[in-house]
């Protein structure tokens, strides 16, 4: 997702949205790979929570960002 931000009549494109160790899941603390914005906000999750809610939330998300491949990643090397 590249968000876009206008100051002065100039357009400066941000880099896409990355999730941190920082992001926490709404539902149980864990670190959220996902995150769904909503009309009221948005909603982070872990990889678990995001898909036992997958089905409802995708009716009503705007976005739906998943970064829980990076579970997959060997991080030895």
């Amino acid at each position: 997702m590249t968000q876009q931000t206008e100051t002065n009549g100039a357009v400066d494109v941000e880099t896409p949205y990355e999730l941190t160790a920082l992001d926490r899941c709404d539902a149980c603390g864990a670190q959220a790979y996902i995150r769904v914005v909503v009309a009221n906000g948005e909603l982070l999750f872990c990889s678990h929570h995001g898909r036992k809610h997958q089905e409802k939330l995708s009716q009503i998300a705007q976005s739906w960002h998943d970064e829980s491949s990076r579970l997959l990643v060997d991080s030895r090397d």
